[in-house]
Order: C-alpha cells, then structure tokens, then sequence
C-alpha cells in the first residue's frame, strides 16, 4: 500500500487521545477483565490509560509489526501470548484495514477487542470504539510528533 492512499489527516492530541480512552472506559467500566493485552506499539499508551482508569494491574503484550511509517507491509507476530483472551480487554489504537485486527483475533478469539479509532475495513473486527475515521484518512498520533518551533506570520510575510 502507498502513502497515496491518504487524501486527509487527523491529529490527535494528548488531550484528546485522554478523552477519548475515558470515553471509552465509561462503557466498560462495570466489566470485570482479568487484565489487558497491548498490541504493539500503537496500543501502549492507550492500554496504560485503560488500565489505570479500570483499574486493571495485569498488561501484556502481542508484538505485530505491520507498518513502515506509512507504508503498510507484511505481518509480522515478535510476540504472542500464552491464552485464547477470556476475560481479557485487547486495546490497540486504531484498526485500519483489519489486517492486524485479524491476525490478533486469530490468536485471541475470545478477548474483548477495542480500539480509540477504526476505519471502515476493520471496524467490523472490534467489538467497539469510539471514533470512526474515513479510510483515506492518516491519523497523526501524539507519540509520532514533536514540539517545533513556528515562525510569527509576520516574518514569514517579510521575507
């Protein structure tokens, strides 16, 4: 896949990937998960977030390498788990074509799958999320940007 394939971009702030875990968390807080499982990387710092809002204490990992910045390629499993995910909550950031999602629910057909973000290709692969975004759409995610400096408008005018 070519990074042609994106026509719009999202960013996501700290703020906002924060909200929108609460969100999340809101309708799942009266379940009981025996912990979480992270796929990775994407889904670590929104699996830290569930965690501590739903007061879950056990975190593991599934390791899928699927992306070269925005080239996605083939997949790549560095790392499973030992269960089938009863009980489990299985967190990534966003499920774009489902081509992760699938491979995941392969080795975990019993988790509870969520994700902050999903596309319409894989959106049918989670149980639920809590923003849907086009396919054609980049998401920008906070762990992926810096702090820069921008010039005032007025130098950039005078030059």
């Amino acid at each position: 896949m070519s990074t042609h394939r994106y026509h719009q971009h999202f960013t996501v702030s700290w703020d906002q990937l924060h909200r929108d875990v609460r969100e999340l968390c809101h309708r799942l807080v009266e379940r009981d998960f025996k912990g979480i499982v992270a796929i990775t990387r994407g889904g670590l710092i929104p699996a830290a977030l569930f965690a501590r809002e739903l007061n879950v204490r056990l975190i593991d990992t599934v390791c899928i390498k699927s992306y070269d910045h925005m080239e996605q390629g083939g997949l790549d499993v560095m790392k499973g788990v030992e269960h089938d995910g009863d009980g489990w909550l299985l967190v990534d950031d966003l499920v774009d074509t489902g081509k992760t999602a699938r491979r995941v629910r392969e080795m975990l057909p019993k988790a509870h799958f969520v994700t902050v973000y999903a596309k319409p290709e894989g959106r049918p692969l989670v149980d639920q999320y809590l923003t849907e975004v086009a396919q054609d759409c980049w998401i920008q995610f906070p762990w992926d940007m810096g702090v820069a400096y921008v010039e005032p408008l007025a130098d950039q005018i005078k030059r």
